[in-house]
């Protein structure tokens, strides 16, 4: 069963920091390409790679950052031959992020040769005008010709990334936003309202009075998403993730869902390789360096680049847990999460769940707590509440969470 953390197996996540242009939102870690330097970090994620590889055989492999789609041919056939070596390939899931603007048909080609599986598109938006005011690369009309490359190149699980309440944004441009990205027929829907992180460029014209945030708008935008993607056969399985099932019988978990984020939701183990990459692996949390040229520095040495490791207490950790899985529609059973964590959620955090349900963020039966609609709309408040204030001084759980 994917989700009992339990079974000794790993997800692998692997972060490639390049981009054409960093986008006015973005917070993760990410640079301009420059030649030698991405040369450079292949051959220091490879050198991961194969530190990590007699401990790693992957369930599910992403690939983030960044761009990854921005790797040429050969960078991504060295990356690509280094994991058969290391018998990091075979993954039942196995996904790529990709930009419009950086999707070609023998790329698309190569990665499905591999075993690539799954196609994260980063679209955004479909309005001109809001993909310039975000500082994306690529045109609406990319973004079809891209889908449609996935297509003939063997891809049959897409994701399509897009936002809401972006400054400038109405609800009938994210109606149509919302239609259109639904007609293309795509297996799986990630769908983020913006979020104002520090040094974004968004964020300091936000402190600049440039424009207001707006919550009512991103409600109503919320519910507008909620009501679209169920009404065209999506299920919705976590706050901003909506997957197709393949019979007709909802699931907690839908068949198309990505599994990869899954594991996180569930408190499953993974491995993060390249610049900033956050992992945690028998109970230890480590995140590289958010530097390139350090991270290929320390590998050059033959060392893992690790900045920082933290070993939480198992009820830390496994509040963290119980905050990530309320994520999801389906919650928590309670049988699940002992199984997983080994502590029972109706003890320790009986005051917790008696708040929520009280609230009415949660409802909870014999077998299970779990979120609301508002629950879900609230998500961050409703995490909150399993949070330890040791292992709140310390990480930040979206950090983790945040990947597409």
């Amino acid at each position: 069963m994917l989700n009992d953390s339990s079974q000794s197996w790993h997800s692998l996540y692997l972060h490639v920091p390049f981009c054409a242009h960093k986008c006015e939102y973005c917070a993760f870690y990410s640079h301009a390409a420059q030649g030698e330097t991405v040369n450079r970090y292949v051959r220091a994620l490879i050198r991961e790679m194969e530190i990590i590889g007699p401990e790693c055989p992957p369930r599910t492999i992403f690939f983030g950052g960044g761009t990854p789609s921005l790797l040429n041919l050969r960078q991504w056939e060295q990356i690509l031959a280094a994991m058969a070596r290391w018998n990091l390939t075979g993954a039942s899931e196995w996904t790529v992020e990709c930009n419009p603007a950086t999707v070609s048909l023998d790329k698309a080609k190569l990665l499905r040769s591999h075993g690539v599986n799954r196609i994260s598109m980063g679209v955004q938006s479909l309005n001109e005008q809001l993909l310039d005011r975000l500082g994306r690369i690529h045109s609406r009309e990319m973004v079809f010709k891209s889908f449609d490359i996935l297509r003939s190149a063997g891809f049959d699980n897409v994701n399509i990334d897009i936002m809401f309440a972006i400054p400038g944004q109405t609800v009938t441009i994210w109606r149509d936003t919302l239609s259109e990205a639904i007609a293309l027929g795509s297996e799986h829907l990630s769908c983020y309202e913006v979020i104002y992180e520090q040094d974004t460029p968004l964020y300091a014209q936000l402190q600049a009075n440039e424009f207001d945030v707006d919550e009512e708008l991103a409600c109503d935008m919320y519910d507008q998403l909620v009501d679209q993607a169920c009404a065209n056969g999506f299920q919705q399985y976590e706050v901003a993730n909506f997957a197709r099932n393949l019979s007709a019988n909802p699931k907690d978990i839908p068949d198309l869902a990505c599994r990869h984020n899954v594991n996180y939701w569930r408190g499953g183990s993974f491995y993060g390789l390249g610049p900033s990459a956050t992992g945690y692996v028998d109970g230890v949390r480590t995140k590289n360096w958010s530097n390139t040229i350090l991270y290929c520095e320390q590998l050059e040495k033959g060392q893992r680049a690790i900045e920082s490791s933290e070993n939480l207490s198992p009820l830390a950790r496994a509040g963290e847990t119980a905050a990530f899985g309320m994520r999801m529609n389906a919650g928590w059973p309670f049988e699940l999460f002992e199984r997983t964590t080994g502590f029972d959620l109706r003890q320790e955090w009986a005051n917790e769940l008696d708040s929520l349900v009280e609230h009415g963020l949660a409802r909870q039966d014999e077998n299970r707590i779990q979120p609301t609609p508002r629950g879900l709309r609230f998500a961050d408040a409703v995490a909150e509440q399993f949070l330890r204030i040791e292992h709140q001084s310390k990480s930040n759980p979206r950090a983790i969470l945040d990947r597409r």
